[in-house]
């Protein structure tokens, strides 16, 4: 059978969903509305479909809307199961080959992202995509289908984005701090870690505030990342001022304690801690003591004293 348009419309009108509880699991179809939503706006470029923050928070978004007060808004599940309707593929990684294809069942988000890469279309469906007009009649098939009641509110719906949205909110509050109860949604989680990061990137300019490097793909990588000066996994401290801006390099040795910064915002390198060789007419790690490092525009956002202070005693950096 050619994989048309026409195919697909088939296909999504088609989907293998759980109808047992009395009620339709639209999962399945929430999760394409969300993958077609970001691909037009450019999230998704490639045949790649990551679980990434965004996929997230639009699927959340659409569940909120469009969701069954029967079943649960887990994302792994379509991410997961969409593979029996013969157009979704799963890419594992390294190590988790064997597992993709013994379709062994992945019952967290977290088991899903350590075992998927991404998801990828067949190549019809994906080119199909692309174009706006096929687009459009694709996702009327899925609206139709699956929730012809909300047709009329979809497209301010689908306008939406929804995490954006949700970085503006935590930029206003100027981040948050959690309990172990808001943070037993892996989906919600994985939204809140990532709007965190990206926020404060942006804080820094982008920029290392150790080294000053600045690096982004034309896909938007960044290779800064945003880094928690007291561990998240011990105070669940979301504000932007236990944050830094930090490559990966020394995000790394920030964590493992081969520098601090003092109260003036000055690195500090403990000279016992490694030895380093640096290639010639670049400038070593210990060659940075003493410099003020890269700072937020805004003085509300500088790195909290006392978050550099326990790190310093921490690590016992005089």
């Amino acid at each position: 059978m050619t994989k048309d348009l026409s195919f697909y419309v088939k296909k999504f009108s088609k989907l293998r969903v759980d109808r047992a509880h009395g009620s339709v699991a639209p999962h399945k179809p929430i999760l394409l509305l969300s993958v077609i939503e970001l691909l037009q706006q450019g999230e998704i470029q490639q045949n790649q479909i990551f679980l990434s923050a965004e996929l997230i928070s639009t699927f959340l978004k659409y569940w909120t809307h469009l969701g069954s007060d029967i079943h649960r808004s887990d994302i792994a599940l379509p991410f997961y199961h969409l593979t029996g309707d013969g157009f979704w593929h799963l890419s594992p990684n390294p190590g988790f080959e064997s597992t993709i294809a013994a379709k062994v069942k992945l019952k967290s988000l977290t088991a899903l992202r350590n075992a998927v890469n991404y998801a990828f279309l067949d190549d019809d469906l994906f080119n199909l995509l692309y174009d706006s007009e096929s687009r459009s009649y694709l996702i009327t098939a899925i609206v139709q289908e699956w929730f012809s009641e909300w047709e009329r509110e979809f497209q301010t719906l689908y306008q939406v984005d929804a995490f954006q949205e949700f970085q503006l909110r935590l930029f206003e509050k100027g981040g948050e701090t959690y309990s172990v109860e808001d943070l037993a949604d892996e989906a919600k989680t994985v939204v809140r870690d990532a709007a965190f990061r990206k926020i404060v990137v942006s804080l820094y300019g982008q920029r290392c505030a150790f080294c000053r490097l600045r690096i982004i793909s034309l896909d938007s990588q960044n290779i800064v990342d945003g880094a928690h000066i007291k561990p998240f996994s011990e105070f669940r401290d979301d504000r932007f001022d236990n944050g830094l801006a930090l490559c990966k390099n020394h995000h790394w040795a920030f964590d493992r304690g081969w520098f601090g910064i003092n109260e003036d915002y000055r690195i500090i390198i403990p000279h016992d801690r490694f030895t380093e060789e640096s290639p010639q007419d670049t400038r070593s790690m210990k060659d940075f003591d003493g410099e003020l490092i890269n700072l937020p525009t805004q003085a509300t956002h500088y790195p909290r004293l006392e978050s550099l202070d326990w790190h310093r005693q921490r690590w016992n950096i005089a």
